[in-house]
């Protein structure tokens, strides 16, 4: 999966004016025009790295001129003190371009990191891990890549990849049968639909309604097994709902096809990473 660079240029645009009114009231007034140094970009936590060619960018819009040397590629494992790149050129707008870089790139890399920990948990099992649409505004397409570059798989981009029927769906349309009846007539043959469910007797509805996905809401894991026995590879089943790094095994060994987790997008834990000026 590839980022456009027009897409990213668009989000390192909004966050450099963000930052930077109009000036920058310490480097600007401390940092000659004509100074130059060198720089590193270092690891301070383990995990995955993602989003470092963002970060490059972030430089190259500010200054062309300055040297981005990376050292480390996306989908790496970095431990703490690696050192992920290296930086060489104007001093004003290395410190300018730091924080933009590092918030990005922090964020980016705690997704994949995080996603990478539920893929190794799940190992073993026919659970893939995916993520949601709670994510950041503005940010989805950075968030779902860097899932993928962590292991996972990305859910619905939006609201036209597929039919998704939640429970507000289904109480506002007259339940599931009318709701996937409904959208049969309506929709293209390239659109799946997704029954969310509450109850085994609900899965059952779902099935009769030949749902092609049905996600188990917050489920135990014993319904979960049962749900499993009962679909018998009719629908694939995506398990959902209070999943943590606890439980995710024992989820996944209820023989769910998906599990998919909000928590890796919308309250991810940044990777500590920093720059140094040499």
């Amino acid at each position: 999966m590839a980022l456009p660079q027009s897409y990213t240029d668009g989000i390192i645009h909004t966050a450099l004016a963000e930052d930077i009114n109009y000036v920058d009231v310490t480097t600007d007034y401390l940092i000659g025009d004509d100074d130059t140094t060198e720089a590193y970009l270092v690891a301070k936590d383990e995990g995955v790295l993602c989003g470092i060619d963002i970060a490059k960018r972030v430089f190259e819009i500010l200054d062309e001129t300055i040297v981005f040397d990376i050292k480390i590629k996306d989908g790496a494992q970095v431990k703490k003190g690696d050192i992920i790149a290296t930086l060489s050129g104007s001093t004003k707008n290395l410190l300018k371009g730091e924080r933009t870089a590092l918030n990005i790139l922090q964020h980016m890399s705690g997704i994949a990191t995080a996603t990478n920990r539920c893929v190794q948990l799940v190992e073993g099992t026919r659970a893939q891990i995916t993520d949601t649409r709670k994510t950041l505004p503005g940010l989805r397409a950075l968030q779902k890549y860097a899932v993928t570059v962590g292991g996972g798989k990305n859910h619905r981009f939006n609201l036209s990849d597929g039919a998704m029927l939640k429970d507000n769906h289904i109480d506002a349309g007259g339940g599931i049968t009318k709701t996937v009846g409904i959208l049969r007539t309506k929709i293209g043959h390239m659109v799946k639909i997704e029954v969310e469910v509450r109850t085994l007797d609900e899965l059952r509805e779902a099935l009769d309604a030949k749902a092609d996905v049905i996600m188990l809401d917050n489920m135990s894991c014993e319904e979960m097994a049962e749900a499993v026995k009962i679909t018998d590879g009719k629908a694939l089943l995506e398990a959902s709902g209070n999943v943590t790094a606890e439980n995710i095994r024992s989820i996944a060994e209820t023989g769910v096809d998906i599990i998919s987790l909000g928590a890796l997008t919308h309250s991810v834990k940044c990777f500590d990473i920093s720059m140094k000026i040499k």
